[in-house]
């Protein structure tokens, strides 16, 4: 019986290494929930890598309790995944999922008998100075310069839980998340001229009340 002889193109098919997997670490949020929406679980998984932490640092620094945070930012993408079919993709992915977070957190906050503490992490000389969050510790500092930011945010600390709850909102996400004031308006359901009023107010507040600290 003759053997069937393969030319040089079937050879190089059936040897070819299978195409390596799309990384998604690459992709924008859009294309990730697109593809998510495609029938790609693992787009999903992305998303969650992407948001999990920084959900959990602004939810607890909203409510201060890290077990309840953590339990919020499960029920966060339960929400997202349950709805993400809905998200309208003309819009930004982090404003929406910063939203539900948002709101989460205000019903906590309303579920409870007491005013919850909410970690700011500096002073900021100048509040107008960017829109990046602020950053409490610098790897290449001091030990000793290290020690006083540390006990800088423990005033801090206790400082921001003297503000009331919808400025204490609109504080965060401008000066820990960095979110420009249109996207704290659309998180806050509040237009621009309130999101500006309450952050100026929290800003003199915190002032007012961290003053005296650190005489």
């Amino acid at each position: 019986m003759r053997a069937v002889l393969e030319s040089p193109r079937q050879a190089a098919v059936q040897t070819a290494p299978p195409l390596p997997r799309p990384s998604f670490k690459e992709l924008d949020d859009s294309s990730v929930v697109a593809a998510y929406l495609a029938g790609s679980k693992r787009a999903f998984n992305e998303l969650v890598a992407r948001y999990q932490r920084r959900l959990l640092n602004f939810v607890y620094r909203t409510i201060g309790d890290r077990e309840r945070a953590e339990d919020l930012v499960q029920e966060v993408f339960i929400r997202v995944h349950r709805h993400l079919a809905r998200f309208d993709q003309s819009k930004k992915f982090s404003t929406w999922i910063y939203t539900i977070a948002s709101n989460l957190a205000k019903n906590e906050l309303r579920n409870r008998s007491r005013s919850p503490l909410v970690l700011f992490q500096t002073i900021k000389k100048n509040w107008e100075a960017d829109h990046r969050p602020l950053q409490f510790e610098d790897r290449h500092q001091r030990p000793d310069d290290l020690y006083r930011k540390r006990h800088l945010r423990e005033l801090v600390e206790w400082s921001v839980n003297q503000l009331p709850e919808h400025h204490r909102v609109v504080f965060v996400l401008r000066e820990l998340e960095g979110k420009t004031y249109e996207e704290i308006a659309e998180i806050t359901d509040c237009n621009l001229g309130t999101v500006k009023s309450r952050l100026n107010r929290a800003r003199n507040r915190f002032a007012q009340v961290i003053a005296p600290l650190l005489d």
